[in-house]
């Protein structure tokens, strides 16, 4: 997918290209250095050593559950602001002036089919069997 400047003219489409490369894509991102040993950082160190004992089963197992629990949160989250603007909690996130939750059916459902955020914005595409 080419590189964006998330000049969507619809915010909610913004939105979600923002949430996967920021957050979904960033995370998986993180996972893969980790496993792959790419991290500098030594507070990274510990950790990558002890993922590099698993063999490449375990780590694709491992990494299935990373794509799966970052799922599971921005379901979540998504699912949240959803219901507190219909709740009227006073909780939103705004785009170009237009409330996200408020032009969609669903912010969770924004997520999945071939024209959801993960099939369009995110590079990892919808399933991690798929990546």
């Amino acid at each position: 997918m080419p590189e964006s400047d998330f000049s969507h003219t619809l915010p909610l489409d913004k939105f979600g290209e923002f949430m996967m490369k920021n957050l979904r894509d960033r995370a998986i991102d993180h996972y893969d250095m980790l496993s792959d040993g790419m991290c500098k950082s030594p507070s990274l160190q510990q950790i990558q050593a002890e993922l590099n004992q698993f063999n490449e089963e375990q780590k694709n197992l491992i990494r299935t559950i990373v794509f799966r629990c970052v799922g599971n949160g921005i379901h979540d989250l998504l699912f949240g602001l959803q219901e507190a603007y219909d709740n009227d909690e006073k909780i939103a996130v705004i785009v170009d002036g237009v409330n996200v939750a408020e032009v969609s059916d669903g912010l969770q459902g924004e997520l999945f089919t071939e024209d959801g955020w993960y099939h369009r914005f995110s590079k990892f595409g919808m399933d991690p069997e798929n990546t």
